[in-house]
Order: structure tokens, then C-alpha cells, then sequence
């Protein structure tokens, strides 16, 4: 049962310039003919979405669940080159992904985006020696142009200083590498503020349940709103489906015979507490391919990833426990036992990869963006990874600007000509952000928090003074949600009002940590959804 102390007894109803009702938003896009609607809000419709609207077009994106609801909340939370593409020669993709990795975290969004240093462990009997990791990594800072250092060799006794928890035990040299990190569900829910400031309209929780057709065409899509129930529907010139890994589910709605297009591969993930402090992650060669990574997110350690051939319902994705069981004994190859406690772990997570049809081993498979046009007009797409995420948008435009016909008419802007690294909102310097935030407290009051300005700062970048501002209005709003996290219950109140927060678990797994840190308690739940039904 919930208390008066865990809920905030004030502050409850939506703020003056909350975003529209979910009925004024049907009623929006029931009325208007739009030029693209994008089906599927991961990062991919998103992106496409956020281009699209920059370019001009009236844009729609719906999706049966939340915004980066599956594969996009459960990555592997990294932007990063693609170490291991060097062993294929992909010389020119690795320096195209570090192209759009620095764009990302120094222009676009440093805000949301972390450097985080990398060690290889390299061990007596591995896979790989020193030398070939050596220059594997000094390669690989020089395709980054040498801008998050010169890639090289370390000794064991340095390395376990900085990650006390790894193994030392046969452990030869540490090949040194930079790449960058980011909480995933929040890159991507301010990616659709951008979008929505550009001028797209955007309903979360909203299903389609078949496809609209004109003369043979496809020109939109009748949905049914999860929340309310309410039936609509939306007219489009053009209609891109960027479901993930349910694109030939509606691929079959368009025509009942197209035949299957990609494969699905499932990558789980565990998040641990720490047990020491972390000043770098670990890359471990599990064989001549694979890496397990062991990850300092959070405050947490995040270790994963598998790499699995899935042919279930994607819908029903999970982690089970011969996953568990196979991302602790990686792990355990390079991390000490006392880390790998199975108590330690807070939450356990699984998302699936969007690979092109056809045989081969799954983690060999490319990480391509496969775009198709079925019989009737309607565009999937699919595949590619969270670093390009950018790059695939505009990708995705230049394909729909190239139509035959023009279905999107040619009265708007081509995206070659948008600006080439358009920051996300909140962009600001975080650790001035946080400066701020500590100094600009309520003079009677109590200061806010060191972890609670420091976390603010990096989820939302300038943004958090908004927060803020609710949080000194209202006492009641600047409490912890839990003693052991650093979020407050204004930012509840302010995912709901301005971030298409519907349920506990839009907020409690996506707009906050407190799932992934085990601490979205029955109480908690309950305390969130009775912010949520306040609007």
C-alpha cells in the first residue's frame, strides 16, 4: 500500500505548456493527410522521423508500445567504431561509425553521450596476442583520428588499479582503446523531441490493426489507442514501416504472400551492482569473433552480449538462464568470482538484432540497414546499429526522395541540404549543468543532491532546470523516488507532462533507472501510477 510519504501529496496536475492530450493527438492525426507515416518508434523510425520534419514534411510515427520500447532500450548501451570490424578489413565502415560516434557525442548530444576508455585484457593462451591487439587498437584510434587518444599496450599492475575487480592471474598485457557510451532510452526519447520540435506528430501506445489502401496503395493505417481503447486512423502519402523486429508481420498486412525478409538475433544483457569502482570497461575476446564486455553504466556494471539465433515471438523476448549462466562465464574469464555474484544482479534484459534473411552464423551476419518496397508501395525497413543512427535517417530520406513518381512530393527540402550535425534538445556542457544545478538551489531550502545534479545534468542537459524549477516550487517533488537512486519525483511529474510518459514502465524503465537498478518496488509502482492517472 502506498504511504503519504512515498508519494508527493502536491504537484500533481499537468504544467502549463504540457504536451497535447492523447485525444487532441488521435483527433491530429485522424484530420490531417500527412506526407509520411513512419510505424514504429525505435531509434530507426525516430531518426527517419526527426529527418523527415526537418526536411519539411508533415510527419506521423506511431507505435504499438512506447518509444524505444524494445530492441532501442536493449542495446548495449555503446557508441562506438566497431573494434571487431577491423578483423573483416571493414577499414571503411569502422572510420564511417567513428565519424558519426564523435558527431554524436561532441556536437549532437554531448550531453547524453559519456567517453569511456576500454581495456582488451590479453591472456596467456587467447585468442589473440599483445602485439596483434596492439595494433589493432592503435589502428583503430587512428581511423578516430586520434581523438580519444593513441590506442596502446598497458601493464596488468595499471590496469588492476583502475578496474580492481579483474583478473591478473595469466593476464599478459591490456590493449588500450576510446569509445563512447549513453543511457539508450534517453538518446532516443529526446531524438523524438527533436522530431516533435520540428513539427512531427507523435502517439506512443498505439496499435495499427491494418493497413489503408487506395486503389492498391498503401496511404495509411487504422490504429486502436491501448490506453483509451479509442479507434482511428491515419492518412499518408507514404507509409514506412520501421517495426524492428515485427517489419514482415506487417509486411504480410500489405500482402498476405511476401515472404520472410530478415532473421532475428537475440543479445541479452545483466546489470550488476558494483562492488568497486570502475575507471574504464573491459572488452574480452571470447574467440577469433566474439567480445564480452563488462560495462561501468549507472553507477552499475552492465556485462553482455549473446548472440543467438530467435525464432519466437518477439513480443515474448527474454533473458533465460542459460543466457545468465553464459554472460557470467564470459565474464568470469577476465572479472573476478566476487563480482560475478549472482546476488549483485539487479535486472536482466534482452533485446533482438534485425539481421538480413539468409543462412550463416548469426555474429557473423552484417549489421546492414535492408530497406524493401512491397506490392503496395508501403517501405520497410530494418537493421543497423545505434552509432548510425543519424546516418541512417538520412540514409532512409535520400531512399524516399529517390522514388519513382515522388510520392513524397518535391515541395520540401532534400535532406542533403539539412545541417549536418543538429543538436538534440537540453545540449549543454553537463558538467556546468550540474554546477548550476548545485549552486541555483532554493534559497531556504535544502540543496539538491550531488548524484541527483550530476544525473539530472547528463539525462537531460539543460533541460534539467525545468526540472529543477518544479523540484523548488514544490517540496514535495524535489524527494527521492528511492533512498538508493538519484532521481526525484519531479521527474515523474515532468516525463509525464512532457515526455509521452503512459505507464509505470515508461517511467520506471525508460524516463529513469530505477528498474535496471531492482528498485521499482510495488510501492514505488503504485506512487508513479498514481502521478500518471493525476493528468
Amino acid at each position: 500500500m502506498t504511504t503519504p510519504q512515498t508519494v508527493p501529496a502536491l504537484g500533481t496536475h499537468p504544467a502549463a505548456g504540457s504536451l497535447p492530450t492523447r485525444a487532441e493527438t488521435r483527433e491530429q492525426l485522424a484530420k490531417a493527410t500527412y506526407d509520411l507515416l513512419v510505424i514504429g518508434g525505435g531509434i530507426l523510425g525516430i531518426s527517419t522521423a526527426w529527418h523527415a520534419a526537418q526536411s519539411g514534411l508533415r510527419v506521423a510515427l506511431v507505435d504499438a508500445g512506447d518509444f524505444a520500447g524494445a530492441t532501442s532500450s536493449a542495446s548495449s548501451k555503446l557508441l562506438h567504431g566497431g573494434l571487431r570490424y577491423l578483423q573483416t578489413g571493414a577499414v571503411k565502415l569502422v572510420a564511417e561509425n567513428h565519424f558519426e560516434r564523435r558527431a554524436v557525442s561532441r556536437q549532437v548530444a554531448p550531453h547524453l553521450s559519456n567517453p569511456l576508455t576500454f581495456y582488451l585484457p590479453v591472456y596467456k593462451g587467447g585468442p589473440h596476442g599483445a602485439a596483434k591487439l596492439g595494433a589493432g587498437v592503435f589502428a583503430y584510434s587512428a581511423l578516430s583520428a586520434f581523438g580519444d587518444g593513441v590506442g596502446h599496450l598497458l601493464s596488468p599492475a595499471k590496469a588492476a588499479q583502475d578496474v580492481p575487480e579483474l583478473r591478473t592471474d595469466d593476464l599478459k598485457a591490456v590493449a588500450v582503446y576510446g569509445d563512447d557510451q549513453m543511457n539508450d532510452a534517453r538518446m532516443a526519447l529526446m531524438t523524438v523531441r527533436a522530431a516533435v520540435d520540428a513539427g512531427a506528430v507523435v502517439l506512443n501506445h498505439a496499435e495499427v490493426t491494418g493497413l489503408r489502401f487506395t486503389r492498391g496503395r498503401v496511404t495509411g493505417a487504422e490504429l486502436r489507442d491501448r490506453v483509451s481503447g479509442e479507434e482511428f486512423g491515419v492518412t499518408a502519402r507514404l507509409v514506412l514501416n520501421a517495426t524492428g523486429p515485427w517489419v514482415d508481420h506487417l509486411r504480410r498486412m500489405e500482402d498476405p504472400n511476401s515472404a520472410p525478409s530478415i532473421r532475428l538475433s537475440k543479445g541479452a544483457h545483466l546489470v550488476l551492482k558494483r562492488t568497486a569502482p570502475w575507471k574504464a570497461a573491459l572488452a574480452t575476446p571470447i574467440d577469433k569473433y566474439r567480445i564480452t564486455f563488462a560495462l561501468p553504466w549507472e553507477d552499475m556494471l552492465l556485462l553482455g552480449t549473446t548472440d543467438e539465433e530467435y525464432e519466437g515471438d518477439p513480443g515474448e523476448v527474454a533473458v533465460t538462464e542459460k543466457d545468465t549462466a553464459q554472460i557470467l562465464d564470459e565474464a568470469a574469464f577476465s572479472i573476478r568470482d566476487q563480482q560475478l555474484d549472482r546476488s549483485l544482479i539487479t535486472y536482466a534484459f534482452a533485446g533482438l538484432r534485425v539481421l538480413p534473411g539468409g543462412p550463416g552464423d548469426t555474429s557473423k551476419a552484417k549489421r546492414e540497414t535492408v530497406v524493401t518496397e512491397g506490392r503496395g508501395g508501403m517501405l520497410s525497413v530494418a537493421g543497423g546499429k545505434w552509432t548510425t543512427f543519424r546516418h541512417i535517417g538520412r540514409t532512409i530520406m535520400k531512399k524516399l526522395e529517390a522514388l519513382p513518381g515522388h510520392p513524397l512530393g518535391e515541395d520540401y527540402e532534400s535532406v542533403s541540404t539539412l545541417p549536418k550535425r543538429l543538436p538534440l534538445p537540453g545540449i549543454a556542457n553537463p558538467n556546468a549543468v550540474a554546477h548550476r544545478l548545485l549552486v541555483d538551489g532554493p534559497a531556504p531550502g535544502p540543496r539538491m543532491a550531488a548524484d541527483t545534479a550530476k544525473h539530472l545534468a547528463t539525462h537531460y542537459g539543460s533541460l534539467s532546470f525545468d526540472i529543477a524549477r518544479m523540484a523548488n516550487e514544490n517540496p514535495e517533488l524535489a524527494r527521492r523516488i528511492h533512498p538508493d537512486a538519484p532521481e526525484i519525483w519531479a521527474q515523474v511529474a515532468y516525463a509525464r507532462d512532457h515526455e509521452w510518459a503512459e505507464t509505470a514502465d515508461d517511467v520506471l524503465r525508460r524516463r529513469t533507472t530505477l528498474t535496471i537498478r531492482g528498485l521499482a518496488t510495488d510501492e514505488i509502482r503504485a506512487g508513479v501510477d498514481a502521478m500518471l492517472r493525476a493528468k
